[in-house]
């Protein structure tokens, strides 16, 4: 979770404006786009929803809603958060970098909490998504 505010800090204090309008307007549609995806999370999520990855006593395994395409959409929209940012203040790819990082941490140990918990059913799971939270590469 470092990682991940430390590059969330680098876009909002280190750099500048854009100064270009079409960038600006596709960060601001991006932002958009990724607090109605979080926000549908975590209508699915539901109580479920932690800072830190913890199985509650009585947890469930979230399948439906954005948990069809991906495993961890609350990742997907933080990251697509920080691009949006990225496209309105400038050009800082490394932040995304150190982001994406963090994020990964994050994923490979709520993924080995979630088997242990789960076993089977996040195998099949997991293998059904195929992504954990970003489409494509992860």
């Amino acid at each position: 979770m470092a990682l991940q505010f430390a590059a969330v800090l680098i876009v909002l204090f280190w750099l500048g404006p854009s100064h270009n309008e079409a960038m600006t307007w596709a960060g601001l549609s991006l932002a958009v786009a990724s607090m109605l995806w979080v926000r549908w999370a975590l209508l699915h999520l539901g109580r479920q929803w932690r800072v830190q990855a913890v199985i509650a006593e009585d947890h469930q395994l979230i399948t439906s809603g954005p948990y069809r395409i991906v495993r961890h959409p609350v990742y997907l929209a933080f990251l697509a958060m920080l691009a949006a940012t990225l496209l309105m203040r400038g050009n800082a790819a490394f932040a995304l970098v150190i982001f994406t990082l963090g994020t990964e941490i994050r994923v490979r140990a709520e993924e080995r909490l979630l088997s242990t918990t789960f076993g089977p059913r996040f195998t099949e799971y997991a293998a059904r998504t195929r992504w954990a939270y970003l489409p494509g590469l992860r």
